[in-house]
């Protein structure tokens, strides 16, 4: 059982093995470790939890667990609950797992991707103008803002499916590849969306 009711109670083994490697995937993802171990936690928890919980929990710092908690709210991977007779705040996380992965995509392209391609159109926009920018830098340049612009438009098409759309491009596996002339011809005659 997954329900934390008590502030003073402890993880059970299987549950502190989780939020802990879930924790570690988040720091090599360029996420906070604890932001990473709070999602995990709400994520396998069968009630809403309080800061205060989270705190006792995880031994947190409690002001630590309120900036992560914001940071989730702003990801849209945890929301407040009301609880009758209950001031304080409770946290539940999203449980869909492809809703939380949209919600990640999205967050991650609006945060990482999008300025990216911003910065470049500006270096571009900058190099254009400049006589000492070879042709070939130029080239170079105008080629990633190409790739950037191609894997915007992809993730936004992906993040746009239907999830039943997705799990069946998934389950297609390497037949999609078969059904792709993988030519040198046929990828350089790509047309842009």
């Amino acid at each position: 059982m997954t329900e934390f009711t008590e502030i003073n109670e402890t993880l059970i083994p299987a549950i502190e093995t989780f939020v802990l490697r879930w924790g570690d995937m988040g720091s090599q993802w360029g996420v906070n470790r604890s932001v990473a171990q709070i999602h995990a936690l709400l994520y396998v928890s069968d009630k809403p939890l309080t800061a205060e919980n989270i705190a006792a929990l995880l031994g947190i710092a409690r002001s630590n667990v309120s900036n992560s908690l914001r940071e989730l709210v702003s990801w849209k991977l945890i929301k407040r609950v009301p609880q009758l007779g209950d001031r304080r705040d409770h946290y539940i996380a999203e449980v869909d797992l492809w809703e939380m992965v949209r919600r990640i995509a999205k967050g991650r392209k609006e945060r990482e991707l999008d300025p990216a391609a911003q910065a470049l159109q500006e270096c571009i926009e900058q190099a254009s103008n400049d006589e000492r920018i070879s042709a070939d830098t130029m080239k170079r340049l105008n080629n990633m803002q190409d790739f950037v612009h191609r894997v915007s438009r992809w993730y936004e098409q992906i993040l746009a499916l239907p999830i039943n759309k997705v799990m069946l491009l998934i389950n297609m596996g390497d037949k999609i590849a078969n059904l792709i002339d993988s030519s040198p011809k046929a990828s350089n005659t790509v047309k842009k969306n």
